[in-house]
């Protein structure tokens, strides 16, 4: 990926933060722990430093030119205030094309539709320039609200994953979508 990704929605950018950026993330982070805390594996206190964030920033970076995966940032459009993220994660390419999509939005944004207009641009940028043909998101069976928010974007249940992924300490079940990408 040779230059940088700027998508622009109508309330937000979402972009790869720049490793002097960290501070954004890191503030995001310690302000929505607790809010975050029963969707994400358990963190350790590195997590929410500065070099936590700033070692987090870096790999993103290095995944994005190396095509593994791409960690973007929901900012505010004046680029002060991350209020969510995205990443397009476990790319695979060749006869797949394929990755996870995860996100996550901050306490004081939650509600607002801004999680949906950043994911339709950023899906719609998957199949785009990045041309993906399937994107794939899990979501456990008690968050209502990821469940809603990727059936209004067009992702469809494909399956029901027991014991799925280690959430918080548990082991959680997952339902699994997907959106395929239109041809034509």
């Amino acid at each position: 990926m040779n230059e940088p990704v700027r998508i622009r929605t109508a309330r937000t950018i979402v972009r790869l933060l720049d490793t002097e950026e960290a501070e954004l993330l890191q503030r995001y982070r310690v302000e929505n722990r607790e809010h975050l805390a029963p969707w994400e594996p358990m963190r350790t206190a590195a997590h929410y430093t500065l070099d936590g964030a700033r070692q987090t920033v870096e790999a993103g970076l290095e995944a994005a030119r190396a095509d593994r995966g791409y960690p973007f940032a929901v900012l505010t459009p004046d680029g002060t205030e991350m209020v969510g993220s995205l990443t397009f994660a476990n790319v695979v390419r060749g006869v797949f094309q394929a990755c996870h999509v995860g996100y996550g939005i901050a306490l004081r944004h939650q509600g607002k539709g801004l999680m949906f207009e950043a994911l339709d641009s950023a899906v719609r940028y998957a199949f785009g320039p990045l041309d993906f043909h399937r994107v794939m998101a899990n979501y456990m069976p008690r968050n209502a609200r990821s469940g809603a928010l990727l059936t209004r974007l067009g992702f469809e249940k494909e399956g029901y994953a027991r014991r799925y992924l280690k959430i918080d300490g548990l082991w959680e079940d997952h339902v699994l979508t997907a959106r395929i990408r239109a041809e034509g």
